[in-house]
């Protein structure tokens, strides 16, 4: 009988000390996100997200796309790049986040359109080609916080040899859950081959 209970405390101490690795590792990557707000790049590479049933981006995409128009309004961004997918219902995320650009004063020739930016892995793949075909060399990748490392992993794992990152102020509870998800993509966005 000592022996199960040793063996209990030792399991015991072990997923306490798996937890605080988790914790530790969602702080760094929270940390990465936050602080990579940089003022701009060549190209800022904006990505997808929920579009309303009325074609209007949901918040947190508008808040993505208010950060990149104030990087384009301050000409600290040649190229809006903006990346999504088809939705089953038809929407797509790209053609909705040009318009919103567009309704906002940024001209039409300064806005790439991918609508075939179906995760974060293609969407890098299809900017980091666009910016080879363009000669573009810098890319500041436009996301949720906590997106924002996986997204900058990415960009490098294509070829893109400066890459920075930026972010809305924009927070919901749901960042939690996201956060702990990033962790398994971070490594899988590292391994996995291209």
């Amino acid at each position: 009988m000592i022996f199960p209970q040793g063996l209990r405390r030792r399991q015991a101490r072990c997923a306490a000390a798996l937890a605080a690795l988790a914790l530790l590792a969602a702080a760094t990557l929270a940390a990465a996100g936050l602080l990579a707000d940089s003022p701009g790049a060549d190209v800022a590479v904006v990505l997808g997200n929920t579009v309303q049933a009325d074609g209007q981006p949901s918040p947190r995409l508008a808040a993505r796309l208010d950060r990149a128009h104030a990087c384009y309004a301050a000409s600290r961004c040649r190229i809006l790049f903006v990346s999504g997918g088809v939705d089953p219902q038809g929407m797509d995320e790209a053609a909705a986040m040009r318009d919103y650009l567009l309704a906002r004063g940024v001209p039409a020739e300064r806005i790439v359109t991918d609508s075939e930016g179906v995760d974060t892995w293609a969407t890098a793949r299809h900017a980091a080609a666009y910016m080879r075909a363009q000669g573009y060399a810098s890319a500041m990748a436009v996301t949720q916080y906590f997106h924002v490392p996986r997204t900058m992993l990415a960009l490098r794992r294509h070829g893109v040899a400066e890459v920075v990152g930026a972010h809305p102020r924009y927070f919901e509870g749901r960042d939690l859950y996201s956060l702990f998800r990033e962790l398994l993509a971070m490594a899988l966005y590292t391994l996995r081959p291209l």
